[in-house]
């Protein structure tokens, strides 16, 4: 009877041991209160400069007035007269060409530049070297373009600029030539130098996207004979892609902003105006230099909804290989 008992006993299943739950709702926010102290400034600041403003947009369907008071509802709306106003303006043609071309020019040249920086610079085993070209190639991202346009129209120059004193010198040519007021050499110009002022500080993603790769692959290449430039189709290029695809997303998003100050700083010649102006500057040079705001927010609210639109194609086009935003 005694050892029936102790059986029963042992039988007996302990009691399980609750399971952790996290905290919900608010008391998740208070135990992470240091966490959420770095984040809601960034959040207020988003909110209060990007998401207040918003109600600004109303005034693309209004002739908006500064002379009409603190209310924007007290100006008279008009519909759609400030877009079918831009869409038949002489110069929307222009501005669209533009816009597109130089777009395409940039994505076309410095997207991929940084992404070949990145992949050159993971290769040089002189690490004093490679700092130095680091240094080197981030410096442009944090001058502004008043300086770097500056630097590029002295490099330009027609009396004592550089590269036409080189030129010269080399006998390519016989006499200076004015780059920054002929029309064949501006897109070639802005191009190369957007390049020059992001091409270092863009690839630092792309090198730590390289960084995080598992060097047991290039071990295993090098065993099985892979040289140094199959290493790098084989095995860092497809490592990459994803960081590659949410980067190209964003810049089909941004196809739409062509630049404005590097434009403005340096097309600062009238002739070069059919092949410069742009959305961008042509709102600033129309629209807000004219103090036509209503006009002005018409055309950046359109902007923005071909942006909004170029964005969700290619991250539906980018869902296919499973790197998408959303």
């Amino acid at each position: 009877m005694a050892q029936a008992t102790t059986e029963q006993k042992s039988q007996k299943v302990s009691p399980a041991t609750p399971q952790y739950r996290p905290p919900q709702g608010f008391a998740r926010f208070v135990k992470q209160w240091d966490i959420q102290l770095m984040v809601w400034p960034g959040i207020l600041l988003v909110f209060v400069f990007s998401y207040l403003p918003m109600y600004g947009v109303f005034t693309a369907f209004m002739d908006y007035s500064v002379f009409t008071g603190s209310k924007i509802w007290d100006n008279p709306w008009v519909g759609w007269k400030h877009f079918e106003m831009f869409f038949n303006a002489p110069e929307f043609a222009n501005v669209m060409r533009n816009t597109i071309v130089i777009s395409l020019l940039k994505l076309l040249f410095g997207f991929p530049a940084p992404i070949f920086l990145a992949l050159m610079l993971n290769e040089v085993r002189k690490m004093m070297f490679k700092r130095v070209v680091q240094t080197i190639t981030y410096l442009p991202h944090f001058m502004s373009w008043v300086i770097l346009a500056g630097l590029a129209t002295s490099l330009l120059a027609v009396d004592n600029g550089s590269i036409n004193m080189l030129l010269e010198k080399l006998g390519l040519i016989d006499e200076p030539i004015n780059f920054l007021s002929e029309k064949s050499y501006f897109w070639s110009i802005l191009i190369s130098v957007n390049v020059w002022k992001e091409i270092g500080f863009n690839s630092i993603v792309f090198l730590a996207a390289i960084a995080g790769i598992d060097p047991h692959l290039y071990e295993a290449a090098q065993i099985d004979g892979a040289s140094r430039f199959k290493q790098i189709y084989l095995i860092t290029l497809p490592m990459i892609m994803p960081v590659v695809i949410i980067f190209f997303i964003l810049a089909i998003g941004n196809m739409m902003s062509a630049g404005f100050e590097d434009i403005l700083l340096l097309a600062t010649n009238p002739l070069l105006r059919p092949i410069s102006d742009v959305i961008d500057t042509y709102v600033y040079r129309v629209g807000l230099g004219n103090q036509r705001y209503s006009y002005a927010a018409a055309v950046g609210l359109f902007k923005a909804v071909i942006s909004v639109g170029l964005l969700t194609m290619a991250n539906y086009m980018a869902r296919r290989s499973g790197n998408s935003l959303w």
